[in-house]
């Protein structure tokens, strides 16, 4: 059993930024989201023993964190609020000014907020360069649905962010 919590512990603090950034989609108040951090890994830890390797581990632990946090969310009910997560790093070009790079992330991150539940998952595995067939497994969709509903996603925000731009929120 020791060694078992071990390699737990070890692959909690290998990728706790995966955890972590599940957090962030889905809670803005730092207590709340400490709060989720832990709930996702206890229901890792329970899940644990059942992991039979027939996915890669990040893919299992993406499913079981972004499944806490839905059902989390879903249960209290919450309001989306359109808080800009100071947090969160996306991939905004690496030439832009400091203060338009910062203004671009955060039309991004208040477009996101604007997202269904799975659609801020799924974007937010593709910013973190998570393979199609790994978000689709994840998801529990097909491929092809994955890269149509990329496609339909990135539009989205394309939309989203161009109105922000014009003001309109």
């Amino acid at each position: 059993m020791i060694g078992e919590e071990k390699r737990f512990i070890n692959l909690i603090n290998e990728h706790q930024g995966l955890i972590y950034k599940v957090c962030i989609m889905y809670e803005n108040d730092p207590d709340a989201r400490n709060d989720l951090f832990q709930e996702i890994v206890l229901q890792l830890w329970k899940s644990f023993s059942t992991f039979r390797g027939e996915a890669k581990i990040t893919t299992w632990m993406y499913r079981i964190a972004l499944n806490t946090a839905i059902s989390g969310y879903r249960k209290q009910t919450r309001n989306l609020r359109t808080e800009d997560l100071q947090e969160l790093h996306f991939n905004i070009s690496e030439h832009a000014a400091s203060d338009d790079r910062e203004e671009d992330i955060q039309k991004l991150q208040w477009a996101i907020r604007q997202l269904s539940e799975i659609e801020r998952a799924m974007i937010m595995m593709a910013l973190e360069e998570v393979p199609y067939d790994e978000i689709a497994e994840t998801i529990g969709i097909t491929q092809n649905n994955v890269r149509v509903r990329m496609n339909r996603i990135r539009e989205k925000l394309r939309k989203l962010m161009c109105a922000d731009s014009h003001g309109i929120r």
